[in-house]
């Protein structure tokens, strides 16, 4: 059976694996390859709702606690983060409908949304919530 600080070791592999997506993404838009820039988004997309609903499924069916001897500023860390994390995935969501239908200006204008809230996820993921 999984522990807390396992789950939270697995998520952080998964954010750090779909940042990576996400960094090859703008490379391809660099390099005006909307094809590949389109592709790769759908992936990252994926990627990310699989695993938002396989930590749901974990924490919440399965019942592992991650917060199991965490501080009070453990558990701000883990607020912060997920007032990030919460509107991501609707905004993911739709930023990922409008590239697909071509909807140029609106998909820009979200995405400058979108990464300043993974910018904010990864950073308070990565470096405020413990695995240990």
């Amino acid at each position: 059976m999984l522990t807390g600080p396992q789950v939270i070791l697995l998520l952080k592999c998964a954010v750090g694996l779909v940042t990576i997506l996400l960094i090859a993404s703008g490379i391809a838009l660099g390099k005006r390859n909307y094809r590949l820039h389109g592709l790769i988004n759908t992936w990252m997309a994926s990627l990310t709702l699989i695993t938002v609903m396989g930590f749901e499924l974990l924490v919440r069916v399965i019942g592992i606690n991650v917060t199991d001897g965490w501080d009070d500023s453990t558990r701000l860390a883990l607020k912060v983060h997920l007032c990030f994390v919460i509107p991501l995935v609707p905004i993911l969501v739709f930023m990922l409908i409008t590239g697909w239908r071509g909807h140029r200006k609106m998909h820009l204008s979200i995405s400058v949304v979108f990464l300043i809230l993974w910018v904010g996820m990864f950073v308070t993921g990565m470096f405020f919530l413990p695995h240990s």
